[in-house]
């Protein structure tokens, strides 16, 4: 019987505003591949932010009353961007990208193709791509959702026992469930399902399945090798 995650697993769906995102999924990164159409479809580009100095905002591009843009910031869209949300100094902002309301987005982090539910913060010098984070997600400083096999195959989803399910995408970093935990310096590699209230200790390189309310560690002391040197 092949594996099946649900969205109602990883996520509240009450905490976005862009549940209809997910009507028909059978597994939750099936919305990552979704977010071009539906903004095509559903954006319709206003600021009823605040913006501070002089952010760069493309023309298409959604920002909710009381979000607050920040000088440096650059959102190229397509965006869509809810209330009371702090975008601060070196954010970037690339395509398809969907953010509920009170997410803080901050410096020198990257966001492309992907959906934050309400309430994520991604605050300092971190990398989302082809993702989808959910309600109170929080990643520490410099962690990464890699979203890309070095092979460039069909990303596959690692189960507990060992069995690969085809994602049908070629990018897909992460699902990030909600109030999960993502430590300093760690990197989710491609395919990665973390959940609900989930903790990935910092430094660790962690990818498959994490259950919900379970802490993945690092891998331990790594292994130390002479250099060879090159001649001449």
């Amino acid at each position: 019987m092949p594996h099946v995650f649900p969205a109602a697993d990883y996520l509240d769906l009450a905490h976005t505003a862009h549940a209809r995102l997910f009507a028909g999924t059978a597994q939750v990164w099936e919305p990552i591949g979704r977010l071009a159409a539906y903004l095509r479809a559903e954006l319709r580009p206003a600021n009823h932010g605040r913006v501070l100095g002089q952010p760069w905002i493309g023309p298409d591009v959604y920002i909710g009353e009381g979000t607050v843009i920040e000088p440096g910031a650059m959102i190229k869209g397509p965006a869509w961007i809810g209330r009371n949300c702090e975008i601060r100094h070196g954010a970037y902002i690339r395509e398809n990208v969907v953010v509920g309301d009170g997410a803080v987005l901050g410096n020198s982090c990257e966001f492309k193709n992907c959906l934050l539910f309400d309430g994520v913060q991604v605050p300092h010098f971190n990398y989302v791509g082809d993702s989808i984070l959910g309600h109170k997600a929080h990643l520490g400083a410099g962690v990464i959702l890699s979203n890309v096999r070095l092979d460039h195959a069909e990303v596959e989803v690692t189960c507990a026992d060992g069995t690969r399910v085809g994602s049908g995408l070629r990018k897909f970093g992460a699902i990030v469930g909600d109030f999960a935990e993502i430590g300093c310096n760690s990197v989710l590699n491609p395919g990665s399902l973390i959940g609900r209230h989930g903790m990935v200790y910092p430094t660790t390189a962690w990818h498959g399945v994490l259950p919900a309310n379970a802490v993945a560690r690092g891998s331990g002391r790594p292994s130390v090798l002479e250099r060879k040197r090159r001649a001449g």
